[in-house]
């Protein structure tokens, strides 16, 4: 399991463990807020090919998805 600031995700880069249509690494670039001002959505954009993917800010925790920085 990653261990994660949700408020330190700003500009965070990360590797998908099994990388889709050569998209493999990625930088979150930006944070959807819930109504209380707690971060509850990160925006991931590949670097390859500038698609972004809205996933809840947890799932990044799952280090059978996502590994921390790029590798």
């Amino acid at each position: 399991m990653n261990t994660i600031n949700p408020d330190k995700l700003q500009h965070s880069k990360w590797t998908a463990a099994r990388p889709e249509a050569g998209e493999k690494h990625f930088i979150v670039v930006d944070l959807l807020r819930d109504d209380n001002e707690n971060v509850a959505q990160a925006v991931l954009e590949a670097v390859l090919t500038r698609r972004r993917i809205t996933l809840a800010w947890r799932e990044l925790k799952n280090d059978d998805i996502w590994r921390i920085g790029w590798q």
